[in-house]
């Protein structure tokens, strides 16, 4: 009997390591043993399987797009940095005066890593009062390559709905389903507007029809005379 395919719309858990190609250096794992086999292992790191939703922008495109076919099981890619983090840009390198650092109290060097107005990049230069900073992505214009080990495809509905809710940060303390009817307990009250949000991307995604999104409510304890007196 065939394996069943992957799929756009599909959500599948998996594990992956990301390495440059050139070098087959090391610079993203789901895996402990390989991120600390790499010196990647970071305190307070959760290294675990990661669930996503195919075709949605969840991984790069090289992944997204290269899972599609695919059965459970390991796969390598080969991924280009038009598929990848994309290649660099002329315009994502710029001078940022001296002085913008002092005010933090950086001394600004070759290499740093910085957050300017609330962009991230490398200092590529820094002599002469001019600073050369690089704003684009570490890994832009880098042919990597992935192991990727599919470990299942999600077909319960529940399983659906948590990881949509996951994906999107939505803390929750209950997730029930019958039939195509969703009723989702959160930690707190939410705002009309992201329960209208979850909603319409729960229904998306998955095949459930109704949602109701409530706030779990805690039950008091009630004192017996004893513990009053």
């Amino acid at each position: 009997m065939e394996s069943t395919k992957i799929k756009k719309g599909d959500f599948i858990e998996l594990d992956y390591t990301g390495k440059i190609k050139d070098g087959a250096v090391v610079f993203d794992t789901t895996i402990e043993k390989i991120a600390k086999d790499n010196n990647l292992d970071q305190k307070n790191a959760v290294y675990k399987p990661i669930t996503v939703c195919i075709g949605e922008g969840h991984l790069i495109k090289g992944l997204d797009e290269g899972l599609v076919g695919k059965s459970v099981g390991k796969h390598e890619f080969d991924v280009e940095p038009d598929n990848g983090f994309g290649r660099k840009k002329a315009e994502l390198l710029k001078l940022v005066p001296m002085k913008i650092f002092r005010q933090q109290n950086i001394t600004p060097f070759s290499g740093l890593e910085v957050n300017v107005d609330g962009m991230f990049g490398i200092i590529r230069t820094a002599s002469g009062g001019r600073v050369i900073v690089d704003f684009n992505h570490p890994l832009s214009s880098r042919d990597l390559v992935y192991d990727v080990d599919v470990k299942k495809i999600i077909i319960d509905l529940k399983e659906q709905v948590e990881v949509v809710l996951e994906l999107g940060g939505i803390a929750f303390e209950l997730v029930s389903v019958t039939g195509t009817k969703a009723v989702i307990k959160t930690k707190q009250d939410l705002s009309a507007e992201i329960k209208n949000n979850i909603q319409k991307e729960v229904i998306r995604l998955t095949k459930v029809k109704d949602l109701v999104v409530e706030k779990k409510t805690v039950e008091k304890k009630v004192s017996s005379p004893e513990e009053k007196s």
